[in-house]
């Protein structure tokens, strides 16, 4: 079935949805006001950028703490449209009337995880960085690659086998 013959459906958000929606707001606006609560403790010249190691290797303005929730924010507020047209991704297998409902719902929830998984990252990255830039904790170390990987790829592995397994 063509992308333009693939049915539209109005997905019903499940209590499960509906935690991630609710947990990815909370978290975003935790986020936010923690930027505001911590800009003005801030010396003018901060770490804003780690290794893969975790140890800093690029400085800038304060100012620049406000990029990564804006850049959180705009993903959010990207996913979120982008998960009210399941009927335009790509899938593993061909749409049909007949799987259409259960296609759609797994991948919209699996955007949904990972909408709340950039905002994670986002904010362990922003904390990390206000502590080092306050000399109260270390630099983001391995486990921080660790924690990005398994929040975007256990997710999404997860959600394309769920999709393999109910095409």
């Amino acid at each position: 079935m063509e992308l333009s013959e693939r049915p539209r459906i109005k997905i019903a958000l499940s209590i499960t949805d509906k935690v991630f929606e609710v947990l990815a707001v909370l978290f975003l606006v935790c986020f936010w006001v923690f930027t505001f609560w911590n800009y003005a403790a801030l010396p003018e010249v901060i770490p804003i950028h780690f290794r893969a190691n975790g140890t800093v290797d690029g400085y800038g303005g304060k100012w620049t703490l406000f990029l990564s929730t804006t850049i959180a924010t705009i993903s959010y507020i990207a996913l979120t449209v982008l998960s009210r047209y399941p009927h335009k991704f790509n899938y593993t297998t061909p749409i049909t009337p007949t799987n259409a409902l259960q296609q759609y719902t797994i991948m919209t929830r699996m955007i949904r995880v990972l909408k709340l998984s950039v905002i994670l990252i986002f904010f362990a990255i922003e904390y990390k960085t206000v502590q080092a830039s306050l000399e109260q904790g270390e630099n983001l170390g391995g486990w921080f690659m660790f924690l990005v990987m398994s929040l975007i790829f256990v997710p999404l592995f997860y959600f394309l086998i769920q999709l393999s397994k109910n095409s």
